[in-house]
C-alpha cells in the first residue's frame, strides 16, 4: 500500500489489527524455529505488536522494521524503555537493551544496518502488501536476513469481499516466494472464529519455513 495510507491509520488510531495480546498462534508455533534463549527475532512492519513485549520477556532479542514513527514510540513507552535514536539516510533507527527498531521504509533497510538473525517472524507484512509489491518484498526479506529460517502467519479468503489489507495469501502463493529456498512446513490452518474484522469467512495459516541449505 502506499505509505500516506499506513501513516493515516496511525494517525488516526484506526489500527484494529493490532491485538491486545500476543497472537495465539504466534505462542503456540514459535517453538518449531527451535531457537536459544538469547537468539535474535526480526519482525518486519511490526507496528507496536504485543508479540515483541513477549519475546523479549522469553528472553530473545528483537529487531523490527516499521513505517511509523508513531508506532514506535509507542511500543518502546509501553516497554517503559527510552531508546537511543540515531539516522542513517531514509532510515531512523531506535535501539534499547535487546531491541532494535529501524523506522522508514523496509526497502531502504540494508544488512548492515540490520545485522544478523537468527529468524523471521511475519504476521503483518506479506500480508500487508498488494500483489504487485510482494515478489519484491519477499526476495528483499530474503537477501535482508540472509534467508533465515522463519515463521509466517497469514490469511486466505475470498480477495473479491475485501479490497484492503490484510490480503489473502493463498498455499500456492506462498509457495511461489519461497519454494526455492525453504522448505515449507504448514503447521495450522484454523478457521477464524469470527471471520476476518468479523466479517468475512477466512482461515489464518501458520507457516515454517527451514532454509534448503540448513542442516
Amino acid at each position: 500500500m502506499k505509505h500516506d495510507f499506513w501513516h493515516q491509520k496511525w494517525d488516526k488510531n484506526e489500527i484494529g489489527f493490532h491485538l491486545s495480546e500476543a497472537n495465539p498462534l504466534f505462542v503456540k508455533h514459535f517453538p518449531a524455529l527451535n531457537l536459544k534463549q538469547g537468539a535474535r527475532v526480526f519482525l518486519p512492519l511490526c507496528g507496536k505488536t504485543l508479540d515483541i513485549a513477549w519475546l523479549l520477556a522469553q528472553g530473545y532479542k528483537v529487531t523490527g522494521a516499521e513505517l511509523s514513527a508513531i508506532a514506535i514510540e509507542d511500543l518502546f513507552n509501553s516497554l517503559n524503555l527510552t531508546p537511543t535514536i540515531t539516522k542513517s539516510g531514509e532510515i531512523t533507527h531506535y535501539s534499547a537493551d535487546n531491541i532494535d527498531m529501524f523506522v522508514g521504509n523496509i526497502f531502504n533497510v540494508t544488512p548492515t544496518m540490520l545485522g544478523a538473525v537468527d529468524a523471521v517472524y511475519d504476521r503483518a507484512a506479506l500480508v500487508a502488501l498488494p500483489e504487485e509489491m510482494r515478489k519484491r518484498y519477499t526476495a528483499h526479506l530474503m537477501a535482508l536476513t540472509h534467508q533465515a529460517p522463519q515463521l509466517l502467519i497469514c490469511f486466505e479468503y475470498d480477495q473479491n469481499l475485501h479490497a484492503e489489507p490484510p490480503f489473502s495469501i493463498s498455499a500456492d502463493e506462498v509457495k511461489q516466494h519461497y519454494q526455492a529456498a525453504y522448505d515449507l512446513t504448514l503447521l495450522a490452518s484454523e478457521a477464524m472464529p469470527d471471520g476476518l474484522k468479523g466479517q468475512y469467512p477466512a482461515t489464518e495459516q501458520v507457516w515454517w519455513l527451514k532454509p534448503l541449505n540448513q542442516a
